[in-house]
């Protein structure tokens, strides 16, 4: 069979899936509709977290950055499970116990004010739509090239797909339907890497094949030999670094923190029993992560270098078949400088004839390796598993806070379950085309998008969290106050050095770098706006009365572990 029919062989029967769960697992409530009726088993939740978090931008882009990155691209790697550790560890069983449907719930109710329930709004629907938007550009760019159609199509097609389970089955289809999908996306990343790892080091675990000896013959180390191609193409060395420490510091600290503030990650929690099954699956999802993020590394390295000994002086008109098909999405290109006839491959500007977009490094691997067919279509399937579940759960934050957090309990109150039900499938459709938009006029590379997002949610919702848990007499004029100073700052920040809103448009971007504040690039900057959050929300709190004690005694509540007896004043 051909790569075409694989592929329309495996993403249909994937596709019928999904859909049929969500037929299955239809959200009769708004409990269901919001956190699965509250009863999702630990593993179930591990597995539907896992998926929830390894969106496109894990599973397609994060393995190209690093490719072209190198030691640099660690940052990502480092940022994204720290933060998920962070999250386990010190937010989520607490959340739990708080027993909100959502992140705007629980800001709402601690600090007893509907402005503060506002802000949260707004910021979780920035959050959510940056975030969203390079989902739908790695669904699009998955559909431009297996099934041929141009992005924009591809981008449509899955719209209807996450509108169908997502409008359906709310919370309840989207876990199970998870589930499913972290199934396909952890066997489709690691089945082509096992398969290179054996082709290029003979080593089983792609892990150790990175850093084994190459079976070409040469007694070069993999990462030796691809050190040595970088260099000779003008490229610093793969595993020297070339961004300031600062920077290094900021992103990382930035993905860590915006990770334990991502509203659809946090809300995973609400659908478990107990407060002790919140921790289990936490950590479930913990190892179910681990196994992907250890490996992207290995298949950057892996995809790297094959591309390198494959394209690099390579005359054009004997190019294999994957280049022409990735030429046909417009996200490989060739410019044939001097007229020879040669790919030439360099770090130069002037000297370079090729466009590489990062995006296209995973889902190209198996082919660049010559790997078979049903391998190829298999990775299609696992990239759109992991854009849709992310999409999915945003779509469902999105929806959540329009119904629930600003018609139900700001606006309209007196909403019955079945209208609020509506609402929420109702919000759940507009979200999707707002989605569609942002896919089809995407703002860069997936993984680039997504630690913007990552940003937002430093900048505003973790300092609120964590002030509203660990520190009773927290009150609602500092949290508000932070919330609002800390988004606006890394708004600011983001259009002026991202997007080039200020100063030219974002052909002017790159020569704005020498201006960033403090040395850091507006991926990591979701750090300094963190920082300014606490002090503004501290500062401002100590100019007003402390919450009333029905508030304070919940937020001591919180952090006593279930079953035991809250301390006694002693005489």
């Amino acid at each position: 069979m051909s790569t075409q029919e694989w592929t329309y062989l495996i993403i249909g029967i994937t596709f019928a899936l999904y859909i049929g769960i969500a037929i299955w697992s239809k959200a009769g409530s708004t409990k269901d509709f919001y956190v699965a009726g509250g009863s999702v088993s630990p593993l179930a939740n591990g597995m539907a977290t896992a998926a929830d978090w390894m969106s496109a931008a894990s599973f397609i882009s994060m393995a190209g950055l690093i490719s072209f990155m190198g030691y640099d691209g660690s940052v990502f790697l480092m940022g994204w499970t720290g933060g998920y550790v962070l999250l386990a560890l010190l937010l989520a069983p607490y959340l739990r116990k708080f027993g909100q449907f959502t992140v705007p719930d629980f800001i709402g109710t601690r600090y007893y004010s509907n402005t503060a329930r506002i802000v949260a709004v707004l910021c979780a629907l920035l959050v959510s739509f940056t975030y969203v938007a390079g989902q739908m550009r790695g669904v699009g760019i998955v559909f431009s090239r297996f099934l041929e159609v141009d992005i924009n199509t591809g981008v449509i097609i899955g719209m209807l797909i996450v509108l169908f389970y997502a409008v359906l089955g709310g919370m309840k289809g989207i876990t199970y339907t998870q589930v499913a999908q972290y199934c396909v996306l952890i066997f489709a990343f690691m089945v082509p890497a096992i398969f290179i790892s054996i082709q290029m080091t003979g080593k089983v675990i792609p892990q150790i094949g990175m850093g084994s000896v190459l079976n070409d013959g040469s007694g070069m180390y993999l990462l030796e030999k691809l050190d040595k191609l970088s260099v000779e193409l003008g490229f610093a060395e793969y595993t020297a670094g070339s961004k300031s420490m600062i920077d290094i510091f900021a992103i990382t600290m930035a993905l860590m923190v915006g990770t334990a503030g991502l509203p659809h990650v946090i809300v995973r929690f609400f659908t478990v029993k107990r407060v002790r099954d919140a921790r289990k699956s936490a950590g479930l999802a913990l190892l179910f992560i681990a196994i992907l993020y250890t490996t992207a590394p290995a298949v950057a390295v892996f995809a790297r270098t094959n591309l390198i000994n494959t394209i690099h002086e390579s005359t054009y008109s004997e190019v294999p078949d994957w280049f022409s098909n990735w030429e046909k999405t417009g996200l490989l290109s060739f410019e044939d400088k001097n007229k020879d006839g040669l790919i030439q491959y360099h770090a130069s500007p002037e000297i370079n004839e090729l466009k590489v977009d990062r995006d296209i490094m995973v889902l190209a691997n198996p082919e660049i390796a010559n790997l078979p067919n049903w391998v190829i279509a298999l990775v299609a399937a696992g990239g759109l598993a992991a854009a849709l579940s992310t999409a999915a759960g945003l779509l469902l934050v999105i929806s959540a806070s329009i119904s629930h957090d600003l018609a139900k309990k700001v606006f309209r109150p007196d909403l019955t379950d079945k209208q609020e039900l509506r609402l929420a499938r109702g919000a759940a459709v507009f979200a999707v085309i707002i989605a569609g938009y942002f896919g089809i006029n995407p703002p860069g590379f997936v993984a680039a998008v997504v630690a913007l997002a990552f940003g937002l949610a430093a900048a505003s919702f973790f300092p609120a969290i964590v002030l509203g848990i660990f520190y009773k007499k927290m009150n609602k004029q500092g949290a508000i106050s932070g919330m609002v100073v800390g988004i606006c700052l890394m708004l600011f920040y983001m259009l002026k050095f991202k997007f080039g809103l200020f100063d030219g448009g974002v052909s002017a971007v790159n020569n704005l770098k020498e201006e960033w504040w403090f040395g850091i690039s507006p991926e990591g900057f979701g750090t300094v706006a963190m920082l300014v959050n606490f002090i503004i929300a501290l500062t401002v709190n100590s100019f007003y009365p402390a919450p009333p004690d029905s508030v304070q005694e919940i937020v001591e509540n919180i952090r006593i572990p279930s079953g035991a007896k809250p301390p006694q004043n002693s005489h």
